[in-house]
């Protein structure tokens, strides 16, 4: 009998629930990962179709970089190569190669994020079950696949999705280099992170601490050697980090674009400055749309989600379809509707509440992104919390209790190390968004492989502990799951009144239930298991929720967050003045651009909606330093450029020298020519703009 109960024991070890030895042995495919990959796959995709341009600043750089193979190298914004995007070019050209083989479309450019939030819940998977086991492996999966800012952020085409698939390819790299001792697997590891760099710059690095702590407590080699790997592993970080990097700044700059985002046309200043440093001091004197300079704000709303409007997009041929909300007058301009909110200095519209709109319920902003008070709990106030924190608390007490299994004679397993792993991926991001100054909510998609391998594998380690009722970690399962019942109550809270009352009840009832009967221990066994599985099963509900509010509320593509606020309001991209357009290619004389503008939302859309070469002359912030006098005469003389879209404020262009030198020495050209009233539609939601041509022949 004692032998036979021993047994049992084992198989619970080694399968993760009563009895499922048998069945783990006999179980090929694993169904429940298909279930979770399926999952991800909805939240990630469904009705992206609906969304025209995604995020049209880098949409507008991949229709640039289908046009030349020099646009692609630099990811250029603009088809004439006059300035790049404010990301390095990796992710883009995934978007741009996705783009040539199914076609110019929001959808094609957000595709590759969309598969790769589904292949980071797989890669989850993978690095978790080889120590923790099938049901670990599961549970993380499933963790991974509900968490609401990485389904927000895998929808749109900015590039964080990708940079997340990327740097867990690192980690499984990493791991398996431990686990068979070969130098080769730790060096690549590092080495993609690496790429990530190439992906979201900085951001990539904060893996780092992780990666070199887990190298040195899990790969196991002289000490020469393993001194010796390091410093490969770290070169090859370094060299593939910094190549594109060094390359591009050993151009000379007359013979590429200018690096837009930063101040001295130098990718490296981009990426230790503005994708650096800047981004945890607040620093947002450069760079940023709507802050830099004007001190205005800027925030585009897409047409995914609940009740988009179906719009197709060419690169080559105008949209007549409006966006809801929107209309046009008789000049095909677009024309501002009462569902947007307003706009501030030329900015792209947002609607009011909060700090600049961008608070949680009732307002209250924070910070000027919505992104709360710097401080210990600013993951856990409104502007935050609903992005990534549901499961943070039952994520630290599953690391104290695998951790505190360590005893000074039994060895320290793969099981610590991979948890020391995750916690010095988790807390070190934790602790910079704490108290960084400027970043935006889908920053956070960071967090969420640490929290979910970590909840993962804490709900079978924790449920070990509880089973053997040897010492204190016995509590640790039902203080892990009403702790965070507590937490997921507070953060709903404030939604009850638009999500009902019976949401946060059936939430406490739904883990306190649970927890107390695991107190008591009245339940036997196979149903004290049971029970801990339905109540994370319940812990999970609320984060599905809101990783489905982007489809239920819609969101922005620009900056998008998860949340029933949805996309509070605000400008879809414009629509280009067709007239406007007509008159520019009827008098260009071999201009490479058809014509200049103090905003890149103009740009943008000129470049999305006739593929023609738009010169966005200051920029994503439109006070990027690109030009002087003297080089807009040279560009003029050059017959590079003569027309000059300004807006009404004359803010913007990267110089105000240079839009006043525009409007002393050029001509205007009365709107009566090219078919406007001063209005020139693109940016700025309809402001208006003066047309200006310059000729110094």
């Amino acid at each position: 009998m004692a032998s036979t109960e021993a047994k049992e024991a084992m198989d619970v070890v080694q399968a993760g629930e009563p009895g499922n030895a048998e069945c783990r042995r006999k179980i090929g495919a694993d169904w429940a990962l298909a279930i979770a990959a399926l999952l991800a796959a909805f939240l990630n995709g469904y009705g992206i179709w609906n969304d025209e341009y995604g995020n049209a600043y880098y949409t507008a750089a991949v229709s640039s970089m289908l046009q030349s193979w020099h646009n692609f190298f630099y990811a250029s914004l603009d088809p004439g190569g006059f300035v790049t995007v404010d990301k390095p070019p990796f992710a883009f050209w995934i978007q741009t190669l996705s783009a040539k083989l199914f076609g110019l479309h929001g959808w094609s450019v957000i595709l590759p994020q969309a598969l790769a939030g589904v292949g980071s819940v797989g890669f989850v998977y993978l690095l978790v079950k080889p120590s923790f086991g099938r049901t670990a492996a599961r549970i993380a999966s499933l963790a991974m696949a509900c968490m609401p800012v990485a389904a927000s952020v895998s929808r749109t085409n900015n590039i964080d999705s990708m940079l997340v698939f990327t740097l867990l390819a690192g980690v499984w790299m990493l791991f398996k280099g431990a686990r068979t001792g070969r130098w080769g697997w730790m060096v690549g590891a590092f080495a993609v992170v690496g790429v990530g760099f190439n992906e979201k710059m900085m951001e990539a690095y904060m893996v780092l601490p992780a990666f070199y702590i887990y190298y040195l407590i899990a790969f196991r080699a002289k000490r020469k050697q393993k001194l010796a790997v390091l410093s490969g592993a770290t070169v090859a970080l370094l060299v593939v980090s910094l190549s594109w990097a060094v390359i591009v700044d050993s151009i000379p700059a007359d013979s590429r674009p200018y690096i837009g985002s930063s101040q001295t046309n130098s990718v490296l200043e981009l990426a230790f400055g503005y994708n650096g440093v800047s981004r945890l001091t607040g620093d947002r004197g450069i760079g940023e749309r709507g802050v830099a300079g004007a001190g205005f704000l800027s925030r585009q709303t897409s047409d995914s989600g609940s009740g988009a409007s179906d719009r197709t997009s060419s690169n080559s041929s105008f949209s007549d379809s409006r966006s809801s909300g929107q209309g046009t007058d008789g000049n095909n301009r677009l024309a501002r509707g009462s569902a947007g909110g307003f706009s501030i200095g030329g900015g792209r519209g947002f609607a009011p509440g909060g700090a600049f709109g961008f608070g949680g319920p009732g307002g209250g902003g924070g910070g000027l992104f919505g992104t709360g008070d710097k401080g210990p709990f600013r993951l856990f106030q409104t502007e935050l919390s609903g992005q990534a924190s549901w499961l943070i608390p039952f994520a630290g007490l599953s690391a104290v209790g695998i951790l505190a299994g360590i005893r000074r004679r039994k060895p320290f397993t793969a099981k610590h190390k991979e948890t020391v792993f995750w916690l010095a991926w988790l807390l070190p991001v934790m602790g910079f968004f704490s108290i960084a100054g400027f970043f935006h909510q889908y920053y956070l998609v960071m967090l969420t492989p640490p929290i979910a391998a970590l909840a993962g594998a804490g709900l079978t380690e924790l449920w070990t502990s509880y089973r053997s009722g040897s010492d204190w970690r016995q509590w640790l399962l039902p203080i892990a799951i009403a702790g965070t019942t507590a937490l997921q109550f507070y953060m709903l809270n404030p939604y009850a009144d638009r999500l009902g009352r019976i949401w946060p009840v059936l939430l406490g009832m739904g883990g306190l239930v649970p927890t107390l009967f695991l107190c008591a221990r009245l339940l036997r066994e196979r149903a004290a298991y049971r029970a801990s599985l339905a109540a994370f099963v319940v812990l999970l509900a609320a984060p599905l929720y809101w990783s489905a509010t982007p489809i239920i509320y819609g969101q922005s593509s620009n900056l998008p967050e998860a949340g029933i606020e949805g996309s509070r309001g605000g400008d879809r991209i414009s629509v280009a003045n067709e007239a406007l357009v007509r008159y520019l290619q009827e008098n260009n004389e071999g201009e490479k651009f058809l014509f200049g503008t103090t905003s890149v939302d103009t740009a943008e859309t000129y470049i999305l909606q006739t593929g023609e070469a738009v010169m966005a002359m200051g920029g994503f912030s439109g006070n990027d330093p690109i030009l002087t006098v003297d080089k807009l005469k040279k560009l003029i003389e050059d017959r590079q450029v003569k027309y000059f879209l300004i807006n009404a404020n004359g803010r913007g262009g990267g110089s105000s020298e240079v839009t006043r030198w525009i409007q002393e020495y050029g001509t205007e050209v009365p709107s009566s020519e090219w078919g406007g009233d001063g209005q020139a539609a693109g940016g700025f939601g309809g402001a208006n703009g003066t047309l200006y041509v310059v000729n110094l022949i």
